[in-house]
This record gives structure tokens, sequence and C-alpha cells, in this order.
């Protein structure tokens, strides 16, 4: 080990990987004993929040720039490759906290610094719950990316725990805080185009492999990686290379959650915050190139959603919603939404339309690069901003536009309900994606929900998907 990385002490590199797998059980044992349940620390006016990175390669390493330069102090960082760890360490020595400590186990780093605050967490899907509950029950506020989790029943959890502890929380689909989106969500309410009865969604990834099957070869682990925290709670397999990390893990099933579980969090957001939706009631998918571990190469997805109350009118009710999602290539009919195209000049990559009795609203773009309608008698789409069936509709919605300084101005001010895309919001729209996921993996069925009770009363091949299995030594 490079004599800069002092994870706990001066111990060496054979020492530490070895110290880290015994992590678990020596935290259970009373290790770094921290009491249960302590509420968050209350910081004097001026004090800067400290903050620990749970994953520094990519989207991780944005996260934590975007954090310091909202002002907090990055006080430790982990990651289970050592690369990865160094480059994100020595920007943050170099700009923010020459002192910054270096972890490869989140569990360690977390039971052991007491001066922690705040986290993120830029992890694989599949270690978002297991990093967050922790942080959260010792305390800590949290951000973390999208999807929330990898599981129904981790969504759940975490929500029950955002509850219990009363930490600020933040789901990283940093298009909640642009005013686009709030705008979109205040027209739409308002009924310009009438009651909504279909939303269409699509979007161009995967941009990662999907449809492939496990190699059979077995390569030598990197000595920079930490091969068996990376696998953290999902099942044992032997390490290939370019086949599951860095990035590429999002298409298998253990690790990720797909394309729908990568970009629906952006691209329906709007529809899932102005249809208040709440949970589908059946589901089912058609998917060409298929294999058994991973997500397929094309699909789309139909969510049925029931007739619910109006969220801004009391008494009222809203219709039912036949919701439909587009992947790997695949769009809506290209008849229906030739606005969009005559608009564009072409028909993009990805975009969320809504048609409703009265007109049609089209947001571009993943995260709502521009917001326009059109009324049943108008042949053209507009921008909502000009459109005079606009203009006369208030701004309900705070506006904030930077959805990593509205995490950290409400854990400085101590206010869980500040951040728009709080566990309590977030879980919600994660747990309609995962139903979606279920369907991708089981084309052609139609999938009947109960999304209060997390279960199918047609399809028992889906109990096993709703919590999952955790190896031996993790938890949630």
């Amino acid at each position: 080990m490079k004599q800069e990385i002092r994870f706990l002490s001066e111990f060496s590199r054979r020492d530490f990987l070895r110290g880290s797998l015994l992590t678990a059980g020596a935290l259970a044992l009373g290790g770094c004993a921290t009491p249960k349940m302590p509420k968050p620390r209350v910081r004097l006016p001026g004090d800067k929040l400290n903050l620990a990175g749970i994953g520094c390669g990519g989207k991780g390493a944005s996260d934590i720039k975007e954090m310091m330069d909202a002002g907090m102090r990055v006080v430790a960082l982990c990651d289970v490759d050592e690369g990865t760890l160094l480059k994100k360490a020595a920007e943050v020595r170099a700009s923010n906290n020459p002192n910054v400590r270096l972890y490869r186990d989140f569990r360690v780093m977390l039971e052991c610094e007491k001066d922690i605050d705040a986290v993120t967490v830029s992890t694989p899907d599949h270690m978002h719950a297991p990093a967050a509950s922790l942080a959260m029950r010792l305390g800590k506020h949290v951000y973390c990316q999208k999807p929330l989790t990898h599981t129904i029943w981790e969504a759940r959890r975490l929500r029950e725990l955002a509850r219990q502890t009363g930490v600020v929380t933040q789901m990283g689909n940093q298009g909640s805080a642009t005013n686009e989106l709030r705008r979109g969500v205040e027209v739409l309410q308002a009924g310009v185009i009438g009651p909504i009865r279909e939303v269409h969604v699509w979007t161009n990834r995967p941009i990662w492999p999907q449809g492939i099957k496990r190699p059979q070869q077995v390569d030598i682990v990197p000595d920079t990686l930490d091969w068996n925290l990376w696998l953290g709670v999902a099942p044992e397999r032997p390490y290939v290379k370019k086949i599951y990390e860095p990035f590429v893990w999002r298409g298998w099933y253990d690790f990720g959650t797909g394309a729908l579980g990568d970009m629906a969090c952006h691209t329906c957001n709007l529809a899932f915050r102005s249809l208040n939706l709440g949970y589908a009631t059946e589901v089912e998918a058609q998917t060409e190139g298929t294999q058994p571990e991973t997500y397929p190469v094309h699909g789309k997805v139909r969510f049925q959603f029931p007739a619910r109350p109006n969220p801004v009118k009391p008494g009222e009710r809203l219709p039912p919603v036949k919701f439909m999602w587009y992947e790997g290539g695949w769009k809506p009919d290209l008849e229906l939404i030739k606005d969009v195209t005559a608009l564009r000049g072409e028909t993009p990559n990805a975009g969320c339309y809504f048609v409703g009795d009265k007109g049609r609203f089209f947001s571009a773009g993943d995260s709502g690069d521009g917001n326009t309608l059109r009324l049943n008698d108008e042949e053209k789409l507009r921008s909502v901003t000009k459109h005079e069936a606009c203009k006369g509709i208030p701004e309900t919605l705070p506006r904030v536009n930077n959805h990593y300084k509205e995490w950290v101005n409400a854990c400085v001010a101590n206010k869980p309900n500040d951040p728009y895309s709080r566990f309590e919001i977030a879980a919600y729209l994660t747990e309609i994606i995962l139903v979606g996921c279920f369907a991708l993996r089981m084309p052609g069925k139609k999938i009947l929900w109960d999304g209060p009770k997390m279960r199918s009363p047609n399809t028992p091949e889906v109990a096993p998907l709703v919590r999952g299995a955790y190896r031996p030594g993790w938890t949630v």
C-alpha cells in the first residue's frame, strides 16, 4: 500500500484487506461503538458540514465535487478501487482538505469516523441501500444516487429509516431542482391540457452491454481492486475484466437495474410528480434480446395506474393512466408524436409526452430540456413560457435550481422536508420503476401489483425479487 494511504492505521495491504473481511463481525461485537439511532449533529452558524464520499469514480466523483462547491468539507473518502480512491483524494487534498482520510470499506469508515455529518452514496445500485441505511442509523444525512435502491423492500426500508432518524435525504435525480421541471408540474396540475390519460417516455439507454451471457473465463483481479467488497451483498462470481465494472454493471440483474433503473428517475419524474401516480396496479413488458442474467437489448413496459385523488383539487379524482416506457431504441408510434418531430426536426432520443383530453405536453431530453404544449385546435407545440394558456398559472413550488445546494442547505438547517427528492418521495418513484424491472425480466406476463403490500397476487415468481438476497455479513 502506498504510504499516503492510511486506512485506519499503518496497516499493510495484506493486513488491511484481511481486516476488511472481518469488519462486519468486529463491529457487531462493539468495535468503534456508536449509540443506536443518534440524531444528526447540530452545527453552529458558519460551521462547514463534514462530508464523506462513498464511491469516488464516475458519478461519485462529480457528486463529491458538487458538495465541495456547495461549501462542504470532505473529511473521508471510500472506494473499493485504490486507483479511483487516490485520484479523488488528490483533488480533495489540493482544493478542500489536505487531511482527508481514505477507506476501502464504508462500514469501517462510518463506524469509526465520528466527525462525519453527511455522506454521498454513489456506488453501483446493489450497494445503495446497505451504505445509505448504515449512515442513516448513525445519524448522518444522506445523498444517494438514483435509483434509490436495488430492490423494492430496500426502498421501503430507507423511507422508514428517514422517518425514524430525522436525517436530511436526497436522491440524485438532479432535474428535480430545475425551474423547468417545477414549472412543468405547475402547468400540468393546473389542467391546461385537461385530464391526462396516457404518458409515453423513451430513452436512448442502454449505452452499455445488455442481452449478454455470463462469460466463462476468469481473470486475475487487479491489485488495486477489492473484488469481494465490490460484490458486497451480491452472490459471489469470478472477476472478468471489463464485464462488470466500472460502468458496465448496470445491465446485470445482480448489480444494476438496467435502462429503466438508470434513467426513469429522470425522464419519468415529471409525470410522477404532476399526476400523483402512486402505485401501478398492473405491469407488462415486451422485449427483444433477452438472456438469463441481464436486461434485454430492446424493451417497452406498460404500467397501468388507477384513478386517484387530485393533489391540488381536494375532492376531485384523476382518471386512470396508461404509462408507456420505451428503451433500447424503441419509441412511441411516430404518428402519435409527430408534433414532437415537427418541432425538433427529428425524433429526439429521449422525452416525456403527455396525452390529455384538451391537448398535448412534451418535455424534452432526460431531465427536461424545454417544456412545450399545444391545445387540440393547435398544430404546433409551443414553449410553456410563451403559451397564453400558461401565463396566469401561479408559481407554487420553490425555485432552487441546484439539487446539491438544496440538500446541503437543508442539512445545515436540519430540515428533512426541504429537499424535493427526499427519500419519502424518491422511494415511491423507485418502487414504481422496480416493478417495471420485474416485467422486463418476465416479458409477456401481466403482473398484477399490490403496491402497499409489495406483492403480486398472480405472479408468485416476483416474490423473491421484492427483497432480494444478501450474502452473510451484510444488512440494511
